[in-house]
């Protein structure tokens, strides 16, 4: 299973055009929003759309930049699926999510966000192969030391460290994407604004 997964590009609609053209050349089979794909829940023209016309399965949570509304707004729109809270089976992969952060404008809590992280697992908990998508980045990470105020998520690592997922594709930190870490057995991808291929 291919995937290409990206956060931050803020209503960036040439990087969202930039991107699917991306999806379609590396044939992914999913594409997957890592949150903060708005500016403050303006600026959502031409954001999904452009994978849609290439026919691409779209995830999505929200970030800190936009509120869980605009996410399911959008979701609801384009026919795509927001998994804040909730998860899906792709194959036999399990991908659950939740959104938010622990700081800015759509600010949730860490019980908030390990609590909808534990919701979403417990339904694709059986499957072999699992992948948690999240906003923030773990704390005690290399990620985090990369902001000197945006701090990790405790609700996040609590979450990695109880479900080992297979992979977290997660964004935020803007000066940490690329920044790839393992707790435990779990690969931490920071995906950015450029995005990432994963095959799994």
């Amino acid at each position: 299973m291919k995937i290409l997964a990206f956060g931050d590009i803020h209503g960036d609609a040439s990087q969202a055009k930039k991107l699917a053209e991306k999806a379609e050349k590396e044939n992914v089979d999913l594409v997957v929003l890592c949150g903060d794909f708005t500016d403050f829940d303006k600026s959502t023209d031409n954001i999904i759309g452009p994978f849609k016309k290439k026919h691409k399965k779209v995830l999505l949570i929200p970030g800190n930049h936009e509120s869980n509304a605009t996410a399911d707004f959008l979701a609801e729109f384009y026919g795509v699926k927001n998994i804040h809270g909730y998860s899906v089976k792709y194959k036999d992969v399990g991908i659950f999510g939740a959104g938010g952060a622990n700081v800015g404008p759509n600010v949730s809590t860490e019980n908030e966000i390990f609590d909808n992280l534990k919701k979403a697992f417990n339904n694709i908990k059986y499957l072999d192969k699992k992948i948690m998508v999240t906003h923030s980045h773990p704390t005690e990470t290399k990620m985090e030391k990369f902001s000197n105020f945006i701090p990790g998520s405790r609700g996040v690592k609590k979450a990695v460290e109880k479900f080992k997922p297979d992979i977290l594709l997660c964004s935020h930190v803007h000066e940490a994407e690329g920044i790839e870490e393992k707790i435990g057995k779990t690969k931490v991808i920071n995906v950015g604004r450029d995005g990432r291929i994963i095959e799994i």
